[in-house]
């Protein structure tokens, strides 16, 4: 199986420094639901793995994240692709729990949900944590600069072996050849 792990605000999705709080607030980046359409069309698994401390704070309840992910994955279908999973971090920093990004415990629930060991798995986000979650499992952090990429590639510190993409689909397209 092929498998690989989007971010979603920022990667897939614009951002808001005012979070995601529900559905209407919700927009593709231009391409980015067409890349995920390559990507299934390509073969691969496509998983989301996505802080949501918006749910932590109460800004969004989670029938708001359960709706804003529904429409999500009517917009990919509606190009011909699919998301088929979505693992989420509800927590704030200050909970300090294991699944928040950077650590590792939303990609050891992939790994665990789908048998596979994640070393070798593009990983695509568009901040620092991002890369440094799918590092940590030996996964390949790919940034893309939409969202906070433009920063995160300003800061440095980058893991090893990152690649830059400008966004998900010249990513996307690297990734299945088409470039």
């Amino acid at each position: 199986m092929r498998l690989v792990i989007l971010d979603r605000d920022g990667v897939i999705n614009y951002d808001s420094n005012a979070f995601i709080k529900n559905p209407d607030e919700w927009k593709p980046i231009p391409g980015s639901l067409d890349a995920i359409s390559r990507l299934t069309q390509s073969s691969y698994r496509v998983v989301v793995a996505t802080n949501q401390s918006g749910i932590g704070r109460g800004l969004l309840d989670m029938a708001a994240f359960n709706a804003i992910n529904e429409k999500m994955n009517k917009a990919v279908n509606q190009v011909g692709g699919r998301i088929d999973a979505v693992f989420f971090c509800p927590h704030t920093q200050l909970d300090q729990c294991n699944c928040r990004k950077p650590k590792s415990g939303l990609f050891k629930d992939i790994a665990e949900r789908f048998c596979l060991d994640l070393k070798g798995t593009p990983t695509i986000g568009d901040s620092l944590r991002d890369l440094q979650a799918a590092a940590s499992v030996g996964a390949i952090p790919l940034l893309v600069l939409t969202g906070k990429g433009k920063e995160t590639q300003s800061a440095g510190n980058l893991p090893l072996n990152t690649q830059v993409y400008s966004d998900l689909a010249q990513a996307i397209d690297n990734l299945t050849g088409k470039t």
